[in-house]
């Protein structure tokens, strides 16, 4: 693979994209919580696909922190709305460290919230998110869509709908969808592109259900990628092949 410090800068493909992260992306493999050189390293290639020219907005996952989900049994008093609501808390977190990794490598940040914490972020407006976008700015897309139940893949999915995104750009530890966990069986099969159906159909867990039709719906393409090689998130924004897309047809 080439050397990122050293490649070109390529023409965007994407002009626009939406980045999903997840939680765990910010901590050491097999842990929780946040590691400061994790999420540095996530940042400068942030960094790197930015100074592009690409417009970037990021939506980062909580389950490093807290998931809503391990709620979902009846031994807890908790209720799960009420973890839902705590997860997107865990993603106000995230975004707080992500905005502050951007901001000391030079890049201008905005954290918006889909719930209320004005000392921390500002409100998700939709336009107000453009115009951020439009500024060269990079938006970090905090607590879902303020609602309990929806995933964070699925608000990265309406999050792209709304800013009108190209792509979103689901980052992960491997290198694409396979048909089986690479971890888990050596002979898995990575598939190169694959069609919104045959996500569905196939039960590969690449997103919820629910982010897989709103693409599918709309017509926006998912890429499947491992972040964890330097400088792939700036291949991903200029067309370089890797990882697995996924669309309306194989490609």
């Amino acid at each position: 693979m080439p050397d990122s410090a050293t490649d070109p800068v390529s023409p965007l493909r994407y002009n626009r994209v939406i980045l999903k992260l997840s939680g765990e992306s910010l901590a050491d493999s097999g842990q929780r919580g946040i590691s400061g050189d994790e999420v540095q390293c996530i940042a400068r290639q942030i960094k790197q696909a930015h100074a592009s020219g690409c417009q970037i907005a990021v939506v980062i996952g909580g389950g490093n922190i807290l998931r809503g989900a391990q709620f979902s049994g009846t031994n807890t008093m908790v209720h799960q709305a009420t973890a839902h609501y705590m997860g997107m808390m865990a993603t106000v977190i995230n975004s707080m460290a992500m905005q502050d990794a951007l901001e000391s490598l030079g890049c201008s940040t905005r954290v918006m919230s889909a719930v209320e914490v004005d000392t921390v972020a500002e409100p998700f407006i939709r336009r107000r998110a453009l115009r951020h976008l439009e500024k060269g700015r990079v938006v970090i897309l905090a607590a879902g869509i303020g609602r309990p139940y929806v995933t964070t893949d699925t608000a990265a999915a309406q999050r792209a709908l709304e800013l009108g995104a190209d792509v979103v750009l689901k980052a992960t530890r491997v290198d694409g969808v396979y048909s089986e966990d690479p971890e888990k069986n050596p002979h898995a099969v990575m598939y190169q592109s694959l069609t919104y159906d045959e996500v569905i159909e196939k039960n590969l867990r690449v997103m919820d259900a629910t982010a897989i039709a709103l693409c599918r719906e709309h017509n926006v393409p998912i890429l499947v990628f491992n972040f964890k090689h330097d400088g792939n998130i700036v291949r991903a924004v200029t067309g370089h092949t890797l990882g697995t897309r996924i669309g309306s047809d194989r490609r």
